[in-house]
């Protein structure tokens, strides 16, 4: 069967579905040509494609927002940027948010979720009567159930309870209410598992970098993990280490390079093209780089200036620290004047303007080494920097706390003993009871810093001394990281950088921030059927 060589080339056709105003227009519009497409192969796999595309938009730095927010607001990142006005990172990293001054974005984030499932829900009653062979529909069925399922798990963990769509909308189906996240959870559990049954274990060729089995298995292990049905979660992460083929990257490093895309140990990623022709690069290494880097006149073919926005904590690098884990801090963070791990030949001493930099740091997951800049005729959309959604390191931590929570000690222990091999650390046979799972917790922090898990992982997890969420202990004006930066850090840059204020979540409510706000715009839009969270 033909294929479209790339999956990221943008697919025209979703603007013939889709508006950019509001999402409740989407159905009225696709009327106009829904009955007569869908005819051919071709135009079936064009508009999955498209979905692909529309799930992450990374080339589009506005519409992942909420991941770099989401970022901010944890106790691994700064709001960052101290040049420009903060505008809509400052009520998340510092947790000012409220409904009434909820940023633009965190609206823009919640409608295109909204956009892509609806898109989802017309492909998916379109493409069942399609004249076309019976395996072919099936698969491009089952990619899309579980693109929906990606997206109805990240508005989940973002605003909670949220409305539940499974049929092509319009206006006439505007005032839907909120289903209970369980219902929600139990739609993206079904999803997943008719994709599963459906999708093969590998694809080849130009064809790499569609969901896989293996791909809808481990995004069932996180999906069980957060609901706490450990038994599942166990078992689908299981699967996927014992039979997917991956296996862990020698190199923690090379998880993210520009040089290993679909990688030994990437179970699902967004692809990304360096191609000159189109902007499919990936925009997190030019919002996250560092600001006004320094070099030398005959050097300017290095630079690639970034935004500067979300950059590491002082709180995170300590961590790392503390466990004398030397591979993946630097492997994670780089330091102002300190040569970038992996690349420190032609960055020695990696500089830029430190007074604009909260925090003296940067990602290292997020840099294009400096043989790859040269290569490039454009630095800003055009990055092929993969960023991997799920890998296999993700599913041995799986698997280690859902082993804790099914008193499978020694599971437990191998796999974060794994894990922490990679990177030449110890084992941590001789830790038990909450200390084990406080450690198991730990891991998930290091290894998979400013991956999109952080925020939600601590909103999940319950501490088992307090009762408490992490979040609730984390931050507010008695929380560990608020503590932290007001009490003990000496920190050569956070302290001496008064633009963001050292206080970065004091302003924490618990019972409140758990959760984002509904934008108002929506409860407004539905006549005030959809509700709102919590003491917003």
């Amino acid at each position: 069967m033909k294929r479209n060589k790339y999956i990221y080339l943008i697919a025209v056709l979703l603007g013939v579905f889709t508006s950019c105003e509001d999402f409740i227009d989407i159905d009225s519009r696709g009327k106009q040509t829904v009955d007569n497409y869908f005819q051919t192969n071709d135009e079936c796999e064009a508009y999955v494609n498209g979905l692909y595309q529309s799930l992450t938009f990374y080339s589009d730095w506005w519409k992942q927002y909420l991941f770099l927010a989401n970022n901010m607001a944890s106790d691994d990142a700064w709001m960052g940027n101290l040049s420009q006005d903060p505008g809509d990172a400052y009520p998340f990293a510092h947790y000012t948010i409220e409904a009434s001054n909820a940023p633009a974005k965190l609206a823009d984030h919640y409608v295109h979720e909204y956009y892509h499932i609806n898109n989802c829900n017309i492909a998916l009653k379109s493409i069942p009567s399609s004249p076309i062979e019976d395996e072919d529909k099936e698969r491009y069925i089952a990619e899309v159930k579980f693109l929906r399922a990606f997206t109805y798990w990240e508005l989940i963990q973002n605003f909670g309870d949220v409305v539940l769509m499974t049929e092509p909308l319009g206006t006439s189906s505007l005032n839907k209410t909120r289903s209970p996240k369980a219902d929600v959870y139990a739609q993206v559990v079904l999803d997943l598992q008719e994709a599963a049954n459906v999708l093969p274990s590998r694809f080849a060729g130009s064809d790499v970098g569609r969901v896989t089995k293996y791909a809808c298995h481990a995004l069932l292990a996180r999906t069980f993990l957060y609901m706490k049905e450990y038994d599942k979660a166990y078992a689908h992460a299981d699967t996927v280490i014992r039979f997917g083929g991956y296996a862990l990257e020698p190199n923690f490093v090379d998880i993210w390079s520009v040089y290993n895309h679909n990688g030994q140990e990437s179970i699902f990623e967004v692809q990304t093209s360096g191609n000159q022709d189109y902007s499919v690069g990936n925009m997190f290494s030019v919002v996250m780089n560092a600001r006004s880097e320094i070099w030398s006149s005959d050097e300017e073919d290095k630079i690639m200036d970034g935004w500067g926005w979300c950059v590491p904590s002082s709180h995170l690098e300590n961590a790392f620290i503390s466990e004398g884990d030397d591979v993946r801090r630097k492997s994670t963070i780089i330091r102002y004047g300190e040569p970038v791990y992996g690349d420190e030949e032609l960055n020695p001493n990696y500089q830029y303007n430190i007074d604009i930099n909260k925090s003296g740091r940067t990602w290292r997951k997020f840099y294009v080494p400096i043989a790859m800049r040269q290569s490039l005729a454009k630095k800003d959309g055009h990055i092929p920097l993969p960023f991997v959604l799920l890998r296999l390191g993700e599913m041995y931590l799986t698997r280690a706390e859902a082993a804790y929570f099914n008193g499978e000690m020694n599971q437990a222990h191998s796999d974060i003993n794994t894990i922490r091999s990679r990177v030449g650390l110890g084992n941590k046979d001789d830790l038990t009871g909450n200390d084990l799972l406080y450690a198991i917790w730990k891991e998930r922090r290091l290894e998979m810093a400013c991956e999109g898990q952080r925020l939600f992982d601590l909103r999940r997890q319950v501490d088992p001394v307090t009762n408490k969420p992490m979040i609730d202990l984390a931050m507010g004006p008695e929380g560990y990281f608020v503590k932290y930066n007001t009490e003990e850090s000496t920190d050569e840059y956070e302290t001496i950088h008064p633009k963001e204020s050292q206080d970065k979540g004091s302003y924490f409510i618990e019972g409140r921030h758990e959760l984002w706000p509904i934008p108002q715009s929506e409860i407004d839009r539905s006549n005030g059927v959809i509700s709102q969270n919590p003491n917003y």
